[in-house]
């Protein structure tokens, strides 16, 4: 579905990432893991083409797509939900939902029922301005925001930081409800190792910058793991 193929990303003249290479199947959720200000983020946004490497590819569905802007992605099917979440805080819960329609070229309101589905206590909440909502409510929403434009692969960068317990086991059940219906990839940046195993088919290791563990979830060493994000 997505691919990344041996990618550099550049700051200046510091590289943050170095021959980067990932693969997110159809239907699966991929986690990345690794410390903080490893690289993950940067890769994500490449990805979502915020960010253009200085050299490999980005590949969605066979197809080259490393010189598309990030419209041109999100009409193709990458749904990006950033860290920090990326709402637009001045306006309503409604119109935030609606602009997850223009992501996808779509003009149908009555599409956004399919994020209120996801997030039904959202739909108290539709003329409330983002803003005011809490932390984990503002998660659900720009979540919803992604979903609504029914994306193909959808990018989350840690989608549990800074939200109470309740709503990390909503969240967690709306991913493991994305996988079970197959037509979504999952590309998931999570620091909480237990919520993202049970969700994950396939993990990637991050450190400096590059891969360095990677392969099903199952036959993880997690010890290892662990000692690798601790340090």
């Amino acid at each position: 579905m997505l691919r990344a193929e041996a990618v550099d990303v550049s700051y200046g003249e510091g590289l943050a990432l170095q021959g980067v290479s990932i693969d997110v199947p159809p239907g699966r959720v991929v986690c990345l893991m690794g410390r903080n200000g490893v690289g993950k983020t940067t890769l994500l946004r490449t990805l979502a083409g915020v960010l253009r490497p200085r050299s490999g590819r980005v590949l969605l569905d066979g197809r080259d797509v490393t010189a598309w802007p990030t419209y041109r992605r999100a009409r193709a099917g990458i749904g990006y939900v950033p860290q920090g979440r990326g709402i637009f805080s001045t306006l309503t819960v409604r119109e935030n939902l609606l602009l997850g329609l223009e992501a996808r070229g779509k003009r149908d309101p009555e599409a956004i029922e399919e994020g209120l589905a996801v997030f039904p206590a959202l739909r108290g909440l539709l003329r409330r301005a983002a803003g005011t909502l809490s932390g984990g409510q503002q998660q659900q929403l720009a979540i919803a925001r992604a979903l609504v434009g029914s994306p193909r692969c959808l990018l989350l960068d840690e989608p549990t930081e800074g939200v109470q317990p309740s709503i990390v086991q909503e969240i967690e059940a709306v991913i493991a409800a994305i996988a079970a219906g197959g037509q979504t990839s999952v590309l998931l940046v999570e620091q909480y190792l237990d919520f993202a195993l049970r969700l994950a088919d396939r993990y990637y290791l991050m450190e400096r910058g590059t891969i360095v563990d990677t392969g099903p979830v199952a036959r993880m060493d997690r010890a290892r793991v662990r000692e690798a994000l601790a340090l």
